[in-house]
């Protein structure tokens, strides 16, 4: 039996520059990790207040 698992996606301002700087990448990386693991996804999360916050900043 596998394990299940959930992803959490968000992104802020302070994640900076990287793998994970958009949410499309951040779940590539986290559904390969589960996949090497043997996980099986059952769910995604995705907090995008962050980024609305920082929106609004730039505006």
């Amino acid at each position: 039996m596998s394990l299940r698992a959930a992803l959490y996606l968000r992104l802020s301002r302070d994640d900076g520059a990287g793998e994970s700087v958009s949410i499309g990448g951040q779940r590539a990386l986290l559904r390969a990790y589960a996949a090497d693991r043997g996980w099986t996804v059952v769910g995604e999360y995705v907090d995008d207040t962050a980024i609305l916050g920082l929106k609004s900043e730039l505006q």
